[in-house]
Order: structure tokens, then sequence, then C-alpha cells
């Protein structure tokens, strides 16, 4: 079977109020302990408002925990492309690229919380706009192949060119956030990079447009004549694992709330729309919705199989980082879906089920191979000991 990556998606969800130094250590202190239980990935988040996701450059994060892992690969999940110069952009993942040693990965939108853009002057659609023509961009630049000149809303650019080139040959991997339009799979096909399906499974209508988007990518990409890979899109999913589906329940119950009522409330994101109005109704419409799954690795490895027969096959389940659990609960729910859940769509699993079933369809003969062989040396010793007799 072909290797599904696992990873996460940290935008991070942290209570507004609480300290923050405290909870971007913790952040750091999870990509470290994934990274030592063989995720794949790990994606950061950029936000600059709403008081919640309070990472405000990824390439900063990035930076710090790239020193504390060894070999998890690193992305901009996502940088808001539309508030930035895109040389600059282009140079510091370049940078970053070098710093690794090409564990780094770009991830690139329009910036999803309107609290942001507003506060430069833009709106959704003007973002959206920009997100197309910076790209565009940014590739040229990454390719390298000539001078940049360009002139956009924000910014001009007089025969740019990166300062160094990338360290990663092929070019590190570069995806499109998408959410409900179109514009990621649009801008993925026409480029010919990668995909990250950010809502599509938070929602009933994201789960169904999995299919929808990718074709919209193989039809831009036959448009410009680029190509594209399945291997290369990454679907964003809710998750919590536990022992048992009750205690997994009582974990959540720590924080969901808080973090349903930051959609519901506050985030001028409609594309992330939950339902519920206590605890459990929160927790049902997870598991009822099948946005994600909240109960037992059993229950995880079918929500990612549910996401595979939709989509028509992914590269990359990335688990949305929040803190319903508390950190222990947190950690334990990280290392229960390693353990159990990456080996079914790693190849890893059925290999020790064969050789287990192999074993005990021939554990009779051998047991009896094996008080043969001990009866055998008890009369060899015997025998021994009666010839010195």
């Amino acid at each position: 079977m072909t290797r599904l990556r696992f990873g996460i998606f940290l935008a991070p969800f942290h209570p507004a109020g609480e300290n923050p130094t405290a909870a971007l250590q913790r952040d750091l202190q999870l990509v470290q302990h994934l990274d030592d239980l063989g995720y794949d990935e790990a994606w950061i988040g950029e936000h600059h408002s709403a008081g919640s996701e309070i990472i405000a450059s990824p390439e900063i994060f990035i930076a710090a925990a790239a020193e504390r892992t060894k070999r998890i690969r690193l992305g901009t999940g996502v940088v808001s492309l539309s508030y930035h110069n895109p040389l600059w952009v282009a140079e510091r993942i370049v940078l970053l690229d070098h710093l690794t040693r090409g564990r780094v990965m770009l991830g690139v939108g329009p910036g999803s919380l309107p609290t942001d853009s507003a506060m430069i002057g833009l709106n959704p659609t003007d973002t959206r706009e920009l997100l197309d023509q910076n790209l565009d961009i940014v590739m040229r630049l990454l390719r390298g192949d000539e001078p940049v000149t360009a002139t956009t809303r924000t910014h001009q650019l007089v025969d740019a060119r990166l300062h160094l080139r990338p360290y990663s040959d092929p070019l590190f991997d570069v995806a499109v956030a998408a959410v409900a339009s179109p514009t990621g799979p649009r801008l993925a096909g026409r480029h010919g990079v990668g995909l990250l399906s950010i809502g599509a499974t938070l929602t009933k209508e994201g789960f169904d447009a999995l299919a929808h988007h990718w074709n919209v990518m193989e039809e831009r990409a036959a448009a410009f004549g680029t190509s594209v890979d399945r291997a290369a899109w990454r679907l964003v999913g809710l998750m919590h694992v536990a022992e048992t589906r009750e205690q997994a329940y009582r974990d959540v119950e720590h924080g969901i709330e808080q973090w349903f009522r930051y959609f519901q409330k506050v985030a001028a994101f409609p594309q992330m729309a939950v339902e519920g109005g206590d605890v459990r109704e929160m927790i049902d419409f997870v598991n009822a919705a099948g946005i994600g799954a909240i109960g037992t690795a059993d229950d995880a490895a079918a929500q990612v199989q549910r996401l595979v027969d939709q989509s028509g096959g992914f590269g990359a389940m990335l688990l949305l980082a929040h803190e319903w659990a508390n950190p222990q609960a947190t950690r334990r729910s990280y290392e229960l879906i390693a353990q159990h859940v990456l080996p079914r769509f790693q190849g890893q699993a059925q290999a020790t089920l064969d050789a287990k079933a192999r074993a005990s369809a021939s554990r009779s003969g051998h047991a009896e191979q094996q008080m043969a062989a001990v009866a055998h040396m008890t009369e060899k010793y015997e025998k021994e000991v009666a010839d010195r007799g």
C-alpha cells in the first residue's frame, strides 16, 4: 500500500487570557514529542488577531522548533502570502531551507481571519486576488530562471531575484491552503504544487467537496500544462484518542467548549462553522457529522479510512492541533495514534499480523517438535549419566 504520512496542523488554538509564553512553549514541546514519536510533518500557522491563534510568524517558530527536533519536516501552515512582500517570503523560506537542511515546507494562503487583513486595509476579496499574484511571483523567484519585475496592489519588484538558491533539490514542498472556495485547488493545479485542505474535514460540506477539490486541481493542471500528485495532497482533521471511548469523552470536557465558542462567537470564519450548545452536543457533533473522531484508536483509523475513500486517496493526514484535553491526555492521544493508527496506513501493521497468523497456524506442530526436542535431550543426558556410572 502507499505510505500515508501523518502530522499536525498547529494554528495554534489557546484560550484567550492564558499565559502566552507558556502556551508557546507547550507548542514547541508538542512538536518535539511528535518528532520522537515518528510523525512526519508539522505545519505552523500565522495569525495576528482574535486572541487564540497566537503565532505571528511561522518562520520564527519553525527556526526554534528545528533546533529541538531531528527528522520531522516543518511547514508554514500557512504564511498569509497576501500580507507580505512576496520577495521576502521567498527569501525567508529559502533561508529556513538551509538552516533545516531541507526539512522545510512552504504553505501559503490568503489569510483566514478578516480581523488580520482589516488592520492593513485589505478585505477577503483583496487577499484572494493578492494570493494569486503573489504565489506566481514566489514560484518564479524560487525557480530562478530570470529576474522578476512585477507590481501588485501592495508591492513593487524591480529585477528581483533570490539572494540564495534553495538548499533542497528538487525544490521543497509548496502547498496552497483550501477551505471552501476553489481558490486553493485552482492555484495548486496551475502551479503544479500541493494542496492543504484545511476545512475539508471540518464541515459536512467540506467533506463532500473533497473529490471536487481534486477535480479542480486536475482540470487546472491540464489547462496550464503542469502535473499534480495525490501524494502532495494533505487533509486536516479533528481527533482525540484515549484507551476507551468513555475516557476520550471525559478528556475533551477539559477544553472542547472553548474551541467551539471561538469559532461560534469570535473568529469571523464561517467556513469553520461548528454546532453544539453544550459539551456533550459538541462531542456528538464531531462524531455524528463525520468531521472527526473522539474515541479510540479504532475510531481514528476508521475516520482516516473514510477520508481515503471519500477523496480517492491523498498523501498526508494532518491532525488539527487543539487543547480539548489537558496536556497529558493530549500527548497520550498522539502516542496512541502513533502506536495503533500510523502502522495501519504505513504498511507496518500487516507484516506483524501476518507473522502472528503464520505462527498461530503452525503452533501445535512446532509445540510438538519442541516437546520432542526436550524429551530427546533428556534421554541423551540420562544415557550419558548411565554410561559414566
